[in-house]
Formats: structure tokens, C-alpha cells, sequence
């Protein structure tokens, strides 16, 4: 079963693969600059250079991530950093020079945020700062995308804003509801949030951040310009497409599993909230399907993504899809196989995909209390010896979560 869980997610990965999938959505004509930004960015871009031959281009991609030959910008996640700012300052000096007779496609994908970091009003040592707070502070991600836009000078369509040229975008989303405003914080497209929720996510949250707090009171009182709102007329000038989303992936390892001859259900692609809540929440649906075969019949298998967030209190090392299986250990009565993993094979700071619960790690008879205080998720799959170790696969689609209730 175990090897069967681990094929259902790569198949999954291979069948979404971003190469494939946008090519099958490269417009006819050939464009005149290519920007890539995310961590699907080079097999994006390696694709529309197959198609189209040279092209200008500027790809921007997380440190360690195989380039596939390509020239390429390397910047940090999800933290920004220097190249974070030169590859943003960069592209805005393109699209500042570019006429209006250019056309530019950009290919994005989840990560974009922190590759392309052009601070507003603050340094980028106060931006990295509240980022970093903001990760740990349990922030959803159109929270968190609400101060990021309204603190920088390229994200919530200000990329957009900033050239004259036709933009057509192809997108790979890795937020639930696969909202294209805040894929990579929306650099080409009209963000409806404003500089009042900003300031109130960081009342929310208690950061202070007192800089920060600065530009956005001076956007409040309208000395610093809001960001693209819908309805702007330099929203004719955009065209766009959705090349892949965490359903698709979902789909996949469903079609894979039915293959084998097993039921497969999709539960959602767009599950948040704490990842304890979401195991709690998948905890209680498995005893209830084991106990009355309601509301699915078993044997099955589970599918959800979407993305959790985790509060970060202790001083441990994890991510959202560990601190899921962890919680998921905690709450059943009775072993089960899972598999929880973050599609681009990095979950959080761990430095792995994700792992897998098997009815080993029960026989094992681990605690999950402490590590679950320290939120050392990690420390606890490590001992259990069940990490999924696999690299960055070059994608992002969000969360993968399987769940078989025998």
C-alpha cells in the first residue's frame, strides 16, 4: 500500500507535468519577450522556447532548481532576498521599455512572490522580516498576498502598470480557488484588496512592523498610489490563461487509482484553515466512514489539496503537510495509510515533500504530544522514518493529501 501511495502522487506530478502543460497553451504567434517567474518557470519556459526558437527572455527561479540550460536568475523562497530584488528591478527596467506595439508573455507560477520582491516605501530587510512573520503567524495566503501587493512596486498588477506593451500570461496555480490575482501576488493582475486590510491582517496577527505600517497609513490617506483595481483600462492590454491547477493534479492520481481498480473520491481542492483543524476535520470522516459506511462506502482512497496553514509556537522544524499527518496520527483510533506532500517537493523548511503514516509508525508507538507542542513535525517523521524525500520537481500545484480507509 505504501508503494502504492507513492505512485498515485507521481503520476500525478508526471501527468501535470509544466512543460506539457503549456504547451498546449502557447498562443499562435510568437511573442517578442518571454518573463518566467515561479518555481515551474523553467520547464514553462523551455517550452515556449521549443516552440517559438530564440526569444528574449528573463527566468527568474528558486535557488536549487535545475534551470534545464537555461540562463536563469536564482532568488530565494519563501523568504526574498537580494536577486529577489535584482530579478523584480530588472524586469520593471524591461517593461518600462517597451512600446506599445510589444508583446510580452509571461509565464508564472506559484513562488513568484518571493522571486520578484520590489519593496514599496520599506527595506528589504523590514519586507523579509514581516514575511517571515507572516508565514509563521497562520496567515492565509490571500491574507498574507494583501500586505505583500500593497507593499511592493511590481506585485497586484503593478507589473502591468508599469509598461506599455500587450501581456499575455499563462498561469499555474497553487492556490486554492486558483485565484490569478493572487498566483505569485498577482504582478499582471487587478488585486481588490486594499491598504485597509492590509493593516488590518497585521491587527489580526499583532505585527508591528512600524515601517510597514507606514506605507500603508500613506496609501489610506491616498499619498501612495493603490494597486490595479478591476475596470482599469490598462486591463485591455492583458490577456490570460490557466494552464494547470491543484484539481488537475488531484484528477490524475484518481484516474490512476481507478485504473488499479480501486475508488478513488475527491474531496476538495481548496481545503485551508490550520492543518491541524483540516486533520481533525479528515479524522473524523474516516471514523465515520469506518464505522458506517457513510458517506462513502469503503474500501477507498481520500484525495483533497488546497492549502493548510500552520501557527508556528514552538521552536521545530516542518511544514503544513507534516503538521497535517501528524495531527491526522493524533486524532484516529486505529491506523491508516496516508500520504501528505507539497507538489513542489518542498514542504515548508523541511526539506522534504512531505511523508507517509503507515500502520508501522502506530506499532511504533510515538507520542505525537511533544513534537506537535515544538511544531517538530519533522523530528517525529524522522524517527518514524517515513519522510518522502524527493527535491524540487520543477512544479507547483499545491497540496497533495491521500487518505485510504481500509
Amino acid at each position: 500500500m505504501e508503494a502504492l501511495l507513492k505512485e498515485a502522487f507521481f503520476h500525478a506530478l508526471k501527468a501535470t507535468d509544466p512543460y506539457r502543460l503549456t504547451q498546449r497553451a502557447l498562443p499562435p504567434w510568437r511573442p517578442d519577450l518571454i518573463l518566467a517567474v515561479g518555481k515551474a518557470a523553467a520547464p514553462m519556459l523551455k517550452a515556449a522556447l521549443d516552440r517559438y526558437g530564440e526569444v528574449p527572455y528573463h527566468l527568474t527561479l528558486p535557488q536549487g532548481q535545475d534551470p534545464l540550460g537555461l540562463k536563469a536568475r536564482f532568488a530565494r523562497h519563501p523568504v526574498p532576498d537580494e536577486e529577489s530584488l535584482k530579478a523584480a528591478e530588472e524586469v520593471l527596467a524591461l517593461l518600462q521599455s517597451l512600446s506599445p506595439k510589444t508583446r510580452v508573455l509571461a509565464l508564472v507560477s506559484g513562488g513568484g512572490s518571493a522571486l520578484w520582491c520590489a519593496p514599496l516605501g520599506i527595506s528589504l530587510e523590514e519586507k523579509k522580516a514581516l514575511t517571515e512573520a507572516l508565514l509563521r503567524s497562520g496567515a492565509g495566503i490571500g491574507e498574507v498576498n494583501a500586505v505583500r501587493k500593497h507593499l511592493s512596486r511590481i506585485k497586484g498588477g503593478r507589473a502591468l502598470l508599469a509598461t506599455k506593451a500587450r501581456v499575455h500570461a499563462l498561469l499555474l496555480s497553487d492556490v486554492p480557488g486558483d485565484d490569478p490575482s493572487v498566483i505569485a501576488s498577482g504582478p499582471f493582475h487587478p488585486d481588490p484588496s486594499t491598504y485597509q486590510e492590509a493593516l488590518s491582517v497585521l491587527d489580526r496577527y499583532g505585527l508591528a512592523f512600524p515601517e510597514a505600517r507606514g506605507v500603508l497609513l500613506k496609501g489610506l490617506r491616498g499619498e501612495v498610489p493603490e494597486t490595479l483595481k478591476p475596470g482599469d483600462p490598462a486591463l485591455k492590454r492583458l490577456s490570460w490563461r490557466m494552464v494547470g491547477r491543484n484539481l488537475d493534479l488531484l484528477k490524475a492520481a484518481q484516474g490512476f487509482l481507478r485504473e488499479q481498480g480501486h475508488r478513488a473520491v475527491i474531496l476538495s481542492d481548496r481545503f485551508g484553515g490550520e492543518a491541524r483543524d483540516l486533520a481533525r476535520f479528515q479524522a473524523e470522516l474516516v471514523e465515520t466512514i469506518r464505522a458506517h459506511g457513510v458517506p462513502f462506502r469503503k474500501p477507498l482512497f481520500l484525495l483533497s489539496g488546497g492549502e493548510a496553514q500552520v501557527r508556528v509556537k514552538g521552536g521545530g522544524r516542518g511544514g503544513r503537510n507534516l503538521e497535517f499527518l501528524l495531527a491526522l496520527y493524533a486524532h484516529l483510533k486505529a491506523p491508516l495509510h496516508a500520504l501528505a506532500a507539497d507538489s513542489d517537493g518542498l514542504d515548508g523548511p523541511s526539506g522534504a515533500a512531505g511523508a507517509l503514516l503507515t500502520p508501522e509508525v502506530w506499532a511504533r508507538g510515538l507520542d505525537p504530544r511533544p513534537y506537535l507542542e515544538r511544531n517538530d513535525s519533522l523530528a517525529f517523521f524522522q524517527e518514524a522514518g517515513t519522510l518522502l524525500i524527493t527535491g524540487p520537481t520543477g512544479t507547483n500545484l499545491n497540496d497533495f493529501r491521500l487518505l485510504f480507509v481500509d
